[in-house]
């Protein structure tokens, strides 16, 4: 499926996975709309998306409340001419044991990956519903698929958006949105560099261009197929 013309917002989109996949949806000609926290990396995104020839918008705000994210939402919709795909990317990734991690730690990690799919799907409903058409594309984690030491908060997050994109799936799909899971193994992100999850080697970890084309190639499959949910791993980590 041709993907041209098409807007996208990528939350998260400022660097790491987001802009990675800004980056391959905007070679398609998708014109993307960028949210997170840092205007310099959300600035200097925007510029090299509009390099490849596609408008290319951002706002400022934080995934965990609700008001920044409507409104934020709303003005990269009206300065885009619509939406049609949202990658619900954004996150952090807190880890440490549970008896030694302070609670408001815990629970930033729980608003910020959970409730921030919430709130910017919840944002971008209405628009896709006005299309008639759409896709959400909500980033979980194979840690959402079994938790393990020093990740409970990470865990619990991840594995929440995995049934509360199942919910999405099961209500909106009957109006041709395709809400889509994803379940990527640890990918040399920034995020996961700095928390000592992996070294980052890219002759033996995933990198942010290879989950990149994976959301890319999802998205352009005809709109009679959806993929509910999937997975990706290194090969030989």
């Amino acid at each position: 499926m041709n993907l041209k013309g098409k807007n996208a917002i990528v939350t998260g989109g400022g660097r790491g996975l987001g802009k990675a996949v800004a980056v391959a949806l905007a070679k398609e000609g998708v014109n993307i709309g960028l949210t997170g926290r840092n205007e310099e990396h959300l600035k200097n995104t925007a510029e090299e998306l509009k390099a490849l020839g596609v408008k290319a918008s951002y706002s400022v705000f934080s995934i965990d409340d609700e008001t920044a994210v409507q409104a934020g939402i709303a003005t990269l919709a009206n300065e885009l001419g619509g939406i049609d795909i949202l990658i619900n990317n954004a996150g952090v990734g807190d880890f440490g044991l549970i008896a030694d991690m302070p609670s408001e730690t815990w629970e930033h990690v729980i608003k910020t990956n959970l409730f921030g799919v919430y709130y910017a799907a919840k944002a971008v409903y209405p628009f896709l519903k006005e299309r008639g058409m759409g896709d959400i594309v909500n980033v979980a984690s194979t840690a959402g698929l079994k938790g393990g030491p020093n990740m409970s908060a990470y865990a619990a997050s991840k594995a929440a958006v995995v049934t509360l994109s199942q919910s999405m799936m099961a209500e909106w799909r009957k109006e041709n949105i395709r809400v889509i899971t994803l379940t990527p193994s640890t990918i040399a992100s920034d995020m996961s560099i700095q928390g000592g999850l992996t070294d980052g080697n890219p002759n033996k970890v995933l990198q942010p261009e290879d989950f990149a084309e994976w959301v890319r190639d999802i998205l352009k499959m005809n709109r009679r197929a959806m993929i509910a949910s999937a997975s990706i791993f290194s090969t030989n980590p």
